[in-house]
């Protein structure tokens, strides 16, 4: 877990239990004054390179398409690995299943096309057949607020983070990365050694020709020509199980692509 901002432990009847490592700012709280109970490293003050890889990752999640758009609050509902998207605000509730395997990513993005905040309450993410709440990503474009529940997976968040549970109770097990404070209240959080942040997530393609297979995402710099027998001959674009597989031209060919 980070934040760029203050960092608050627990209150003073019931202190939050960490189990990981946790990388502060410079300014955070412990109360009551004694540290809360953790296993792991609590490193302070927050690395400059903590922040860039943060920023870095955030920017490249804002930029992923969504294969679905969701509504609702996912209870009951059953979702393989992929790209899923709220608009704006999402407020989950009930039991949410991610079925897959130990190497598979799910990433939510919450906001994704207006403001919008993350608000779970009592919302359990479940997970079957080997999925690893390391490999789940959350992107919020605002701020998330997690009360009860078994939330997991990996928070990056636009603003502040806040967990409030009853500790021990079922742990919260992922990473909380925020622009602003992580404030843990009453809340037993296991934290993520490795995983996927993001997932899906790809560079994007030098598009000049001659390159091949870079395994990016190439935008949309399709040159077809309609005209063309075969329009994808032009095609600087990564090949796909869906597109055809474009040829490159070759940059040292006197004469230019023809």
């Amino acid at each position: 877990m980070g934040s760029a901002g203050a960092v608050s432990f627990g209150d003073a009847s019931s202190p939050s239990v960490i189990t990981g490592n946790a990388i502060l700012s410079g300014v955070y709280t412990q109360v009551p004054a004694t540290p809360p109970a953790y296993s792991g490293t609590l490193s302070s003050p927050l690395p400059a390179q903590v922040v860039t890889d943060f920023n870095a990752a955030y920017d490249a999640l804002a930029g992923q398409s969504c294969d679905q758009f969701l509504t609702g609050t996912l209870a009951g509902v059953t979702l393989t690995p992929g790209v899923y998207c709220f608009s704006a605000a999402a407020a989950p509730t009930g039991t949410l299943t991610l079925n897959g395997g130990s190497t598979d990513t799910w990433l939510f993005k919450i906001g994704a096309t207006a403001v919008g905040a993350l608000s779970p309450t009592d919302f359990t993410v479940a997970l079957i057949n080997g999925a690893s709440a390391c490999n789940v990503t959350w992107w919020v474009d605002a701020a998330a607020t997690v009360i009860r529940g078994d939330f997991k997976g990996t928070i990056l968040a636009g603003a502040a983070i806040t967990f409030t549970g009853t500790a021990p109770g079922t742990p919260s097990e992922g990473r909380a990365l925020a622009k602003a404070a992580v404030t843990l209240t009453d809340v037993a959080f296991v934290g993520c050694t490795g995983g996927s942040i993001g997932g899906t997530a790809k560079p994007k393609c030098n598009q000049g020709v001659g390159n091949g297979p870079e395994g990016c995402d190439p935008g949309n710099s399709n040159q077809s020509n309609r005209y063309l027998a075969n329009p994808f001959l032009r095609s600087n674009d990564e090949p796909t199980s869906t597109t055809p597989v474009g040829v490159p031209g070759d940059p040292g060919r006197k004469g230019g692509n023809k």
